[in-house]
């Protein structure tokens, strides 16, 4: 097995002076011990180089850092960065399309400015951005990192665009605000430890654990900043590797394009968090949380019972605003190259959505990036967004940033083949940690209609496609609840007498995964483990948060119950009173479900004209497990309870 030494692997790797500069070997990846490295096939478990000497000392350019290495000089970055946030209105480019890698590569390409060869480069991902880690109880669950953090394979695309330039001093590296355990384990699951070893490019943690490597370059060493004691953030400590990078590098910001439950989005300007330490107590990597520290006031505050009290939540919003712009003028990327494959509406952490489609959306000001990626998830100049946080129509650090360097906030000059899907009406999903959300559908042109039609005289229940039921308007679907078409096609209509509502359902790719020794003419709880058709109905359109679920198997077994307060009650006592029948043909894999459904709650809603929220589901197969969803609600995982994406049943005259 082949051994080298870890300063001379680095060395190698980023063109130290006093170093031989070729590339090294295939395999050889930096460890995390500091001391040897070892050839690893790309396919077993790998370590990232998450210790110190991932900076070299750089020449040429003008002095940020004096000669001590112990200080930055704030004064005359901001004053570089600040003069080129004023003067840069470059195009955002946007593109679509393709896989994360390609989309990565491609608007790398596109707007990543073109340097000197020989100059460092840094790429900051988004590798911090989440609560904490989740046991995967199945294949594909949710480990607590997917979806919040930037897509390695993205970050690949990135690394390869400036390969192909000639860059070899590329490091790839990122700040979190825990212990250093905590950080192995986010770039494992998030598999950017694998990126950057199959990559040969360092992996680096801009933190300081509170002790330094003794041995490198210390890229996590906390550096005083000078000339920033007039700003909201005179405390705040820059990495020693970012100071050299921003002397005369490259630096990229390479984000995820995500909702965030308390900065409403997390783009170009918050992921700056990850690039800074704060000097009040060590270690100083653990003291990020000083930026909203208002925010710790208004949590305790809620927690002890009291009222909300909105203003100091927006007070805190604004005070965080005004530091992170701070940081921004000091640690201002040469580009921000954010990444949507997919985007992630809600929270940011728990309550995640996808957005439809990939998309990547990158410029060189990071206020416009922001902008557009605002506006991509629906929360740009947003009213119902106004209400909720003091007129601040988007995130209030898009706004102080637009405000105080002058950035027009108008839509910028656009790039790229993506740019259409900005024109799109797009839905909005945010959630905050105040106790608000904005719907996920508050445009009724793309909310979709079932229409209920009135018939004098009711079908016959038995299972059957009469010709009442042809006659019927019907609506299908063959997507799941993330949007993707799995070719499994679902039909349903409805009918509606003064005394009953009536439901039709056909099922086509029906493999009839039922336990048929349960009788039918008994409710069945936990119907929906098996294969059956949901349908949730709300019977007052002002309160979708309180509907009614109505599950039926191809069987004919049923199990209903109320639901209230958006899924955290729920009454199975409820019946909707039905009548079901189904019929099944094995051979051609169909199956027809009809009930009848004569609850005073249901029939009471059916007005000529009335606007119902309805949404309809099937379960279907054990392996793979489908969930089909007529208005996919886009959700992290599997689920259904999500009225404010729900369509609409319109009863018919």
């Amino acid at each position: 097995m082949l051994r080298l030494s870890f300063p001379l692997l680095l060395s190698a790797a980023l063109g130290l002076p006093g170093c031989a500069k070729s590339r090294p070997q295939p395999g050889v990846v930096p460890s995390a011990s500091a001391v040897v490295s070892a050839v690893v096939a790309p396919s077993a478990r790998v370590e990232p180089d998450t210790v110190s000497q991932a900076s070299p000392t750089y020449d040429g350019g003008p002095p940020v850092m004096p000669s001590s290495s112990e200080e930055v000089d704030g004064a005359k970055l901001r004053e570089q960065h600040i003069a080129r946030l004023k003067s840069d209105r470059s195009p955002v480019t946007v593109l679509t399309g393709g896989s994360a890698l390609e989309l990565g590569q491609r608007l790398c390409e596109a707007v990543v400015p073109r340097r000197q060869r020989h100059v460092p480069v840094l790429v900051k991902p988004n590798l911090c951005g989440f609560d904490g880690f989740k046991t995967v109880k199945q294949p594909g669950g949710d480990d607590g990192v997917t979806g919040r953090v930037t897509d390695a394979e993205f970050t690949r695309g990135v690394v390869r665009c400036l390969k192909a330039r000639g860059h070899e001093r590329i490091v790839v590296a990122d700040g979190c605000g825990n212990s250093h355990a905590h950080w192995l384990r986010a770039v494992e699951l998030s598999g950017h430890s694998r990126m950057a070893a199959e990559e040969q490019v360092p992996l680096v943690a801009l933190d300081d654990d509170g002790v330094f490597d003794k041995t490198g370059d210390y890229p996590g060493k906390p550096l005083r900043i000078t000339g920033i004691e007039k700003t909201h953030v005179p405390t705040l400590l820059m990495p020693k590797l970012l100071a050299d990078v921003l002397e005369h590098g490259l630096f990229i910001s390479v984000p995820k394009i995500k909702a965030h439950r308390y900065s409403v989005v997390s783009l170009g300007i918050k992921g700056m968090q990850g690039t800074v330490m704060r000097s009040e107590a060590r270690p100083a990597y653990n003291q990020k949380w000083r930026m909203h520290e208002e925010l710790k006031e208004y949590l305790a505050r809620r927690k002890q019972g009291e009222p909300e009290d909105r203003a100091q939540y927006v007070a805190s919003l604004e005070a965080f605003a005004e530091r992170m712009v701070d940081v921004l003028e000091v640690s201002l990327p040469d580009a921000v190259l954010a990444e949507g494959a997919p985007a992630m509406a809600g929270d940011g952490f728990q309550n995640l959505r996808r957005v439809p489609g990939n998309i990547a959306i990158g410029g060189t000001n990071p206020v416009l990036v922001d902008r557009v990626g605002a506006e991509y998830l629906g929360l740009w100049n947003n009213a119902e967004l106004a209400k909720q946080l003091g007129g601040h129509r988007t995130s209030p650090l898009i706004e102080v940033a637009a405000r105080r360097h002058g950035v027009p906030l108008t839509r910028p000059d656009l790039a790229g083949d993506g740019v259409e899907s900005l024109n799109a009406l797009r839905p909005a999903f945010f959630k905050a940690i105040a106790p608000f959300s904005i719907p996920h559908a508050p445009v009724a042109a793309e909310v979709p209609t079932a229409h209920a039609r009135h018939v004098s005289a009711a079908p016959l229940v038995d299972g059957k496609v009469e010709p009442a039921w042809l006659a019927a308007p019907s609506v299908s679907w063959q997507t799941d609840f993330s949007g993707a078409d799995v070719g499994l096609r679902t039909t349903a209509r409805f009918l509606w007498t003064e005394g009953a509502l009536f439901a039709l359902f056909e099922l086509e790719g029906a493999g009839l995964n039922t336990d048929q020794s349960r009788p039918v003419a008994v409710e069945r709880d936990k119907l929906y483990q098996e294969d059956c058709v949901e349908l949730f109905l709300a019977p007052n359109a002002a309160q979708r948060g309180r509907y009614f679920e109505i599950e039926l198997g191809p069987f004919g077994h049923f199990f209903d119950l109320e639901i209230g307060s958006y899924g955290k009650v729920s009454k199975p006592q409820w019946s909707s009173e039905p009548t079901v029948a189904a019929t099944r043909n094995e051979a051609a894999r169909t199956a027809v479900v009809e009930a009848r459904f004569a609850s005073p709650d249901l029939t009471g809603a059916l007005v000529a004209g009335a606007r119902l929220p309805l949404a309809l589901y099937r379960m279907e197969g054990k392996a793979p497990r489908r969930y089909l969803a007529w208005r996919p609600p886009r959700t992290a995982k599997p689920q259904f309870h999500v009225p404010e994406g729900f369509g609409t049943l319109l009863v018919d005259p």
